[in-house]
């Protein structure tokens, strides 16, 4: 990759400094930064045809950028009704069949909400979701991975143990660890510190084994918060996440994979490359140490 590290670095969504639009510009795009990586962003439903995704995995293979898939944000394992549930599964498998043919290794997706029931009891009703869900695709030759989000206020569910323990007993399943929603679910300024940050790594290696460091997704932006949790995505420089301290976690712990940048327009494309810049210096600082 252009920035000889062990992570590949893009944004999500089109960066807004592409000339031209849709996904196959945003790609050569992305290369045209030094990036390496592109979310798709079908958030709000996957309607692509085919050859669109056809011409969209072309280019990623052209121009050597890896892609992830952001399902559709009304996904819920935990849905309510048999109605909601079956709309739910469909979305998120369409993202995936789409995605495949895109090229796409990985579907990001948010888990769903507790609606008020025992974490546990929502924990097994996911589980078992997840499991029908990944059979399905499996049948189908559908070689993806499914990441469950790590979500940004209490209220959903998605903490860091929910997640991790589903990439655990889920085949076909591994996290995306959004550390921005971590610092914001947290709610009173903590999850912000190299120590703390460490921790969430040691928890991923306890529970998936060293090959879950090698592997992993990541979001990051700047983020506001109240005590209830996520408000909304900042540029870094208007946030207090202290995200060289994060970067040196991921230098210390030898994490591969790849980081995808929510930071709000202006700053998408800037907070991208910064944080490409400062994991890439930190990686240069480690190795003459």
């Amino acid at each position: 990759m252009t920035n000889n590290t062990q992570i590949r670095f893009g944004t999500v969504g089109v960066p807004q400094t592409t000339p031209g639009s849709g996904t196959v510009a945003a790609i050569e795009h992305i290369r045209q930064l030094g990036l390496d990586h592109l979310e798709i962003a079908w958030v709000r439903s996957v309607r692509v045809s085919d050859q669109s995704c056809a011409d969209i995995k072309a280019a990623a293979e052209k121009f050597n950028v890896s892609l992830s898939v952001h399902a559709p944000y009304f996904i819920n394992l935990n849905s309510q009704t048999a109605e909601l549930m079956e709309k739910s599964d469909e979305r998120l498998l369409m993202a995936a069949r789409k995605g495949w043919l895109a090229g796409a290794k990985d579907i990001i997706f948010h888990p769903g909400s507790y609606h008020g029931q025992p974490p546990e009891q929502v924990y097994e009703r996911a589980r078992q979701k997840l499991l029908e869900l990944t059979g399905i695709l499996r049948e189908e030759g559908v070689d993806v991975m499914l990441r469950p989000e790590t979500m940004g206020k209490g209220a959903m569910f998605g903490n860091l143990d929910e997640v991790v323990a589903l990439s655990r007993d889920v085949p076909g399943v591994a996290p995306c660890i959004d550390w921005a929603h971590l610092h914001a679910r947290a709610g009173d300024g903590t999850f912000n510190s190299y120590d703390e940050f460490a921790a969430a790594l040691t928890l991923v290696r306890d529970m998936l084994g060293d090959p879950g460091l090698h592997r992993l997704h990541f979001h990051m932006s700047g983020i506001d918060y109240s005590p209830k949790g996520e408000r909304a995505h900042l540029p870094l420089n208007e946030a207090d996440i202290r995200y060289r301290d994060l970067l040196q976690a991921w230098v210390d712990f030898d994490v591969a994979g790849t980081c995808a940048i929510e930071a709000p327009v202006p700053f998408h494309t800037s907070d991208a490359l910064t944080i490409q810049a400062t994991y890439s210096r930190l990686c240069a600082l480690a190795a003459v140490e």
